[in-house]
């Protein structure tokens, strides 16, 4: 049986930020790409583009769930998607991986998700100022994409890093080939 990933999308996600990362997971055979919203319900992405996800939240079972990928958009920032908040915290308090890039990491922060992991996001004063419950600041990280145990949080101009964090994670390919593959996209790399 597959190993299930979920995306979550809403109105204004940013698309781009996890452009990397799907094709190469719908390609894999050891794992299901499912993307939902809230309601299952259309969706348009910060760039315009609509989707019809798969599913709504209500009809996700957290057992099924091995990630949860969580793009960001400022839907965060305005404290917008609460729908999802007792969702996390059960995958969080389970063990479940998350990954959450820009915004997102903001939001993971006013969770209390990073007050105690090593994390990015997009600044350090970012994080505080657009989470004030967040209490994590003797583990910040500057860099571009972090992960420590099962969570992974990506600065917003870091989709290939993020993408990169999440293979290595899931194992999708070996070391070498996720090395291959992050120096192709982030660099123009080509190499047998």
């Amino acid at each position: 049986m597959k190993k299930k990933i979920f995306i979550f999308l809403f109105d204004g996600y940013s698309d781009w930020e996890i452009a990397y990362l799907s094709p190469e997971i719908q390609k894999s055979e050891e794992f299901d790409l499912i993307y939902f919203s809230k309601d299952g319900n259309p969706v348009s992405s910060m760039g315009g583009l609509s989707v019809s996800p798969s599913m709504s939240l209500s009809e996700i079972k957290v057992d099924d769930v091995f990630m949860l990928i969580l793009p960001g958009g400022t839907a965060w920032e305005k404290r917008e998607k609460q729908e999802i908040d007792l969702f996390v915290k059960r995958l969080f308090a389970e063990r479940k991986i998350i990954a959450g890039i820009c915004a997102a990491t903001a939001y993971l922060g006013e969770q209390g998700i990073l007050d105690h992991l090593k994390h990015t996001s997009n600044a350090l004063f970012y994080l505080k100022a657009v989470a004030p419950q967040y209490l994590g600041e003797k583990n910040y990280i500057d860099s571009l994409a972090v992960t420590d145990d099962n969570i992974i949080t990506a600065n917003g101009i870091a989709s290939i890093e993020f993408a990169r964090e999440i293979f290595e994670k899931l194992e999708l390919y070996s070391t070498n080939e996720i090395e291959k593959w992050f120096q192709l996209f982030k660099n123009g790399v080509w190499s047998q």
